[in-house]
Order: C-alpha cells, then sequence, then structure tokens
C-alpha cells in the first residue's frame, strides 16, 4: 500500500521484510536519544505489527519510509492521530519521522514529512497538523522550520507520557503548519 511517493522516496504500509530496519531505529542510541528507553526486541515487534494495522485500517500511521529506486525501507515519516488531551484538541493530527542514521543527513525526512503536509491537509483534509520535539532535539526542530510550520510561542508543554524519571527529556516544543487549506491554496496561485 502505498501512501505518497516524491521524487527520491516512497512512503507506504511496512512489510514484513522491514521488520529488522524497525527494530533497528527504535533500538538505537541516536536514533532515540530524545526518548526516555530504548525497546526491546518483542516491544519493536508489538509496536511494528500495531502501526502496520492502524495504517491498514485507518490509512493513517507513522508509514515506512523507503529509497523509490530499491524500495529498501530507511525509516518512517507519518501521519497520526495526536494523543494528547489538554494540549492538543481532539482529533489533532501530528506529523513524525525517525530515520535509520546512516540515512541521515540526505534531506530525506525534510522531502517526506513536505509531501506528507501537503496529502494531509489536502488529500485528508487535515487543514492542521502539530508536530513536536524535546525543546533539545535541534535536528527535528531544523526540518519542521524548514516545512515552514510555525513554532507556537507560550504553548510548549511538559510531554505527560515522559516519566519523571527523565526530565530533560519532559518540555517539548509545539509547532504546527500555518494557514488553512484555502488560504495555502490562493498563496499557490498568486
Amino acid at each position: 500500500m502505498i501512501i505518497v511517493e516524491t521524487e527520491r522516496l516512497t512512503l507506504r504500509n511496512w512489510r514484513e521484510d522491514d521488520r529488522n530496519l524497525f527494530r533497528e531505529i527504535n533500538r538505537d542510541e541516536k536514533v532515540i536519544a530524545f526518548f526516555p528507553y530504548r525497546r526491546s526486541h518483542e516491544e519493536c515487534d508489538l509496536l511494528f505489527d500495531y502501526n502496520r494495522n492502524m495504517i491498514a485500517e485507518t490509512g493513517l500511521g507513522f508509514y515506512a519510509l523507503a529509497d523509490r529506486q530499491t524500495d529498501e525501507a530507511m525509516g518512517y515519516c507519518g501521519l497520526a492521530k495526536a494523543d494528547l488531551p489538554g494540549i492538543l484538541p481532539d482529533g489533532s493530527v501530528e506529523i513524525g519521522w525517525r530515520l535509520a542514521t546512516r540515512f541521515w543527513g540526505k534531506g530525506y525526512v525534510t522531502e517526506a514529512a513536505a509531501r506528507l503536509l501537503d496529502y494531509g491537509r489536502h488529500t485528508l483534509g487535515h487543514p492542521v497538523i502539530y508536530a513536536f520535539a524535546v525543546h533539545d532535539n535541534h535536528r527535528s526542530i531544523a526540518v519542521m522550520r524548514r516545512l515552514g510550520m510555525q513554532h507556537l510561542q507560550g504553548e510548549d508543554f511538559d510531554h505527560p507520557k515522559v516519566p519523571d524519571s527523565h526530565p530533560q527529556l519532559k518540555r517539548h516544543v509545539l509547532f504546527r503548519t500555518s494557514g488553512d487549506i484555502r488560504e495555502t491554496q490562493t498563496r499557490r496561485h498568486d
């Protein structure tokens, strides 16, 4: 199931032969530096199956980000329902990504996320899409800025799912797409 493509990338549902890459990106110390824990082999498999089923059932989830020529999975980039009651409105959609370190620095995440923001807003009809990251995660914040997302000053938050044992990871910055669909379409035609 292909969700979208770009010049270099395919965003699609996960296949069984992607399982090892999924384990890698969820256990690599550099990739998950801003998360409070590494997942075990079994936890990675459960999350892999959950995510694959969610994509098949709803069309939303963290899609496999693959090389368009070789179809090799490199990580993920996706749109999912945000589960942050009291912080984001009910029904909010977030964009998120994770990439194996050997693929860093090539612009893959920005390319994939830009295409997904367009898809989410114009095809799925979500005029506002959120992104958030630990306040010290400068790499992800730089992607959000390259995508033209707005930092919602004064709305940064302590993530309720980050345990108190990791205070350095609690504070998150909050970004969102700007404008509504009509406004974006008008600007494109000017």
